[in-house]
């Protein structure tokens, strides 16, 4: 195909329902839920106030989630959040959007994973000093080739990854509600001394962040078979989904290990499955940790370039980025564009004692920060844009676009604070200095063509 044609080509509806709601729970479901609802016991101290602290997670991400639902029928589009951000502020503020989820949001997200994935492969064949980092190379290069492919490939790995994925958390939700510890369930205190708000606070960062990734479903919106419509069924799905899962999961974990063996376990759904079934289970259940990254870096993978596909649209001078091939659904330099800048920063994780936690610092707080904009961005439509055809509206507005933009302000201020602590958020800063280096170099390569 020329690269005229492939410039013309627009994204065709390919991707199923099913699979729509397979992508977004395996963007949101990764390695958190097997860390988290230990820190949440924790800090609340009470199994009925975890419990709670979970579901106000919930309703404050499906708040989030119908607002996209909104911005997804009435502007579908590959471009996803950075669509929205155009419309609603001009391609200026949305291309540092695109610069920041290409360098730090995005591609940040699959390094991180990747060490994830490496950290736990590197224990079953070790490849020297920095294996968990050579696995992560292998794992972004070889889940790139698969997209590359096309749509079709793509979303049937990840039906299998996260059949995979609910069958390990399955076994955990199993041998905590019948096979744990018979006292366990005695020894749990419901509602009997609610935490300090500081607490309530601290539980609902590490929430929400598990929750984090249910956007993502704005990038798929414009392949979607069955039209607006079918958007909103796949998001509400994918959010109630997702919700039973993690109480499912929770309860399971409490019931079977108590308060005291949940908030003190490091390795709690592995632990609980071995109570149950037996050393190799929680040896079994670890290849749950590696095959939730893989589902959460293949959704990423999947999501992440069709930013850079929209960016491509937009600026003549990336034009090559907003090159789509028809035949199998799939903006292939936009994926090597995306895969070359995830390789730099897993190279750039190897230097710290913790690729992991490195991608974490550098890439909450720019995340949170333009998702409050998307969120100022359906308010704002709403008043300039009001004849636009909205087949799906937000309930009651404007209270739940309100309640979502300040959950995401505070994560915002919690997670640049948390980046100041460990002396990280001048990666976040120089990377976002670098986009508007680039915006001002396109600014003035536009105007200079249009002079000539």
């Amino acid at each position: 195909m020329s690269d005229l044609s492939n410039q013309s080509a627009q994204p065709a509806r390919l991707l199923s329902a099913l699979a729509a709601v397979a992508l977004i729970v395996g963007i949101v479901i990764g390695a958190g839920i097997f860390k988290t609802p230990a820190l949440v016991a924790g800090i609340s101290g009470d199994a009925g106030w975890a419990l709670t602290i979970w579901v106000a997670g919930a309703l404050i991400s499906m708040a989030g989630a119908l607002c996209y639902a909104e911005l997804c029928t009435a502007y579908p589009h590959a471009g996803g959040d950075y669509h929205f951000l155009r419309r609603a502020f001009g391609r200026d503020l949305a291309f540092l959007y695109a610069w920041a989820r290409a360098t730090i949001i995005n591609t940040g997200s699959i390094a991180l994973l990747a060490f994830v994935f490496g950290d736990y492969f590197s224990t079953l064949v070790p490849l020297g000093a920095h294996s968990s980092a050579i696995w992560a190379l292998v794992i972004v290069v070889a889940l790139t080739m698969v997209n590359m492919a096309g749509i079709h490939a793509s979303s049937r790995m990840q039906m299998v990854l996260i059949t995979l994925e609910v069958a390990g958390l399955l076994a955990v939700v199993v041998a905590g509600l019948w096979f744990g510890d018979a006292a366990a369930p005695a020894s749990l205190s419901w509602f009997e001394k609610p935490p300090p708000a500081g607490a309530w606070g601290l539980a609902l960062v590490f929430v929400l962040l598990t929750f984090g990734g249910w956007n993502e479903a704005a990038y798929v919106s414009a392949e979607l078979k069955g039209g607006p419509r079918s958007m909103v069924r796949v998001i509400v799905l994918s959010m109630l989904a997702l919700t039973a899962i993690y109480l499912s999961v929770n309860l399971a974990l409490l019931w079977g290990l108590g308060q005291a063996g949940l908030s003190g376990s490091k390795t709690a759904a592995s632990s609980l499955v071995g109570i149950a079934f037996g050393p190799w289970a929680e040896k079994a259940l670890g290849l749950s940790v590696a095959i939730a990254a893989l589902t959460s870096i293949n959704a990423t993978i999947i999501v992440g370039a069709r930013t850079n596909f929209a960016l491509g649209r937009d600026w003549a001078s990336l034009q090559a980025l907003g090159q789509w091939q028809t035949q199998n659904g799939a903006p292939r330099k936009a994926l090597w564009m995306q895969a070359v800048i995830a390789i730099a920063l897993v190279l750039l994780g190897m230097q710290e004692g913790d690729g992991f936690s490195a991608m974490v610092e550098f890439t909450a707080p720019v995340f949170w920060g333009f998702l409050f904009l998307v969120g100022m961005g359906l308010m704002w439509l709403r008043q300039t844009d009001p004849l636009a055809d909205r087949p799906f509206k937000v309930p009651l507005y404007p209270l739940l676009p309100l309640v979502f933009c300040a959950a995401c302000a505070w994560l915002t201020y919690s997670s640049i604070s948390y980046a100041i602590s460990q002396n990280a958020i001048h990666v976040s800063g120089w990377l976002i200095a670098t986009g508007v280096l680039a915006w001002l170099v396109l600014r003035w390569r536009e105007s200079r063509h249009n002079k000539d």
